[in-house]
Order: structure tokens, then C-alpha cells, then sequence
């Protein structure tokens, strides 16, 4: 297991511990996306899907290869960006064979982990529930992403969780039995309003609300999700879901 690192939000100064997050290379051995101890974490305002992949070598194969940048979402609704070492330089004696290991690898970004897969860091339920270790669905469209979010509702004990065709007005991306959820792709955090019309559509529907960004919550989303009791998440593009607030502890905990 890889060894938990620091992190210090410079938003709200909290202190938080980050696990680094283990994936299958293609050679089959377990890789970890490494973090910088030590370094400053990068509010992460704009969320570009280019810039969301970092090149880390295998050390059983030496491939290089991309995977999901280390992101952490911190409760006052801010998401971090965590720097990772840069891979190390080619050893002279031998760049024909560095230069095959990137050729090889280069591109390959993970798939959704399966059975072989080695396990990914996931939320464990602090009491009230027990249920099976959450299996992340990778992020790298945004169809992904509501995929991911109907997945971990199911995760969470919802049924019947299907997508909505199309993008409908209300916003509303996902709806199963008691339950109504928004998924925010977007590369800008989501807002009050968005948050706003989910609850309202939750009342209408008589169904627990949920809502999922990619980019983290302005200021005032944030207060407004906990003055409604509207659950908040934010996921990384490995597709784990983080709670930001209490609605969303309490919801992990409980249950559906």
C-alpha cells in the first residue's frame, strides 16, 4: 500500500492526508500515481481534460505511461491539483530502449478496473452501513461521468438509477426510485443555481437529491448545499466520488 502524504489546502488551510491511487498497468503489476511530499497543491479552478493525464513510469516494465492526475476535494469546496516527481531522466547507455517503453506506453490511460484490477482507493461507510468496496468507472468523456455517478448511487442503494436522454432543462441527469442527481462536467465550479434547481426538482419529485461536479462548487453553491441538506460530491477522473459536505458524510453513512 502506498504511503499516505499531506496535503494543505490553501483555500481554507485545512489539513487533509491524501492515499495514493493504484492502478493495473498493462504489463499487469500494480502502479501508483505517485504525489510530491512537501509540495503546494494547486487550486484547481479551470478543469481541462488535457491537462488531467500525468506520465508515470512503471517500475516493473518501465513504460511510461498516462494516468489520472492526483486530485483531492476539500470540504469548503475547493479541488486540488497534487504535483507528482517527473519521471526520471533516460539512463544514456540505453534511449533506444526508453524510447520503445514510451512508444509503448504513451496514450494507454487506464481502463475501468475489473476483477484482476488492483483495488482503487475508495470511501469506506463509517458505521451505519456496510456494503462492498465502491468499483470507480474511469472518467474520460462526460458520459463517463454521469456512468460514474449512476453507478456509485447504486454503490449507495438506490435503484432503478438510469440516465436521462438528452440534457433536459431541469438539469437532472440521472433519476432512480427516491432519488434525483445532477452531473456537473464542466471546467468551472458549479453553481448556486444549479445547485438551487436540483433541490427544487428533488421537492417536486419527492426524492433525495444528489449532486456530482468535476470542478468543485463556488462559494455560495457550497453554503447553499448545506443550508438544503443537498449532498455534494465531487469526483476525480478516476471516477470516485469525495464528499464535500455533511449531507453527503450522512448519506455515505445511511445509505439509501
Amino acid at each position: 500500500m502506498a504511503e499516505s502524504v499531506p496535503v494543505h489546502c490553501p483555500a481554507c488551510r485545512r489539513e487533509h492526508t491524501y492515499s495514493p491511487l493504484t492502478f493495473p498497468c498493462t504489463c499487469g503489476a500494480p502502479l501508483t500515481v505517485p504525489v510530491r511530499k512537501g509540495a503546494r497543491p494547486e487550486e484547481l479552478r479551470h478543469h481541462t481534460w488535457q491537462e488531467s493525464w500525468v506520465v508515470v513510469r512503471c517500475p516493473s516494465c518501465a513504460r511510461e505511461g498516462e494516468w489520472p492526475q492526483p486530485e483531492l476535494g476539500c470540504p469548503c469546496g475547493t479541488l486540488l491539483r497534487l504535483p507528482v516527481p517527473r519521471p526520471p531522466r533516460e539512463a544514456a547507455s540505453g534511449p533506444e530502449h526508453a524510447a520503445a517503453g514510451r512508444s509503448k506506453g504513451r496514450g494507454a490511460r487506464p481502463a475501468p478496473p475489473g476483477a484482476s484490477a488492483a483495488p482503487a482507493r475508495t470511501q469506506a461507510p463509517s458505521s451505519a452501513v456496510l456494503r462492498p468496496a465502491f468499483r470507480p468507472v474511469t472518467i474520460r468523456t462526460s458520459r463517463d461521468a454521469i456512468t460514474a455517478a449512476a453507478q456509485y448511487l447504486k454503490w449507495l442503494g438506490f435503484q432503478d438509477v438510469l440516465a436521462v436522454d438528452g440534457r433536459p432543462a431541469s438539469g437532472v441527469d440521472l433519476r432512480g426510485r427516491g432519488v434525483v442527481a445532477q452531473v456537473d462536467p464542466s471546467t468551472r465550479p458549479s453553481t448556486l443555481r444549479a445547485v438551487e434547481c436540483l433541490w427544487l426538482n428533488s421537492l417536486s419529485a419527492s426524492a433525495q437529491p444528489v449532486f456530482f461536479s468535476l470542478a468543485g462548487y463556488a462559494h455560495d453553491a457550497r453554503g447553499r448545499g448545506d443550508d438544503l441538506r443537498v449532498p455534494l460530491f465531487v469526483m476525480d477522473l478516476t471516477g470516485t466520488p469525495q464528499p464535500v459536505n455533511d449531507a453527503a458524510d450522512d448519506l455515505i453513512r445511511m445509505g439509501a
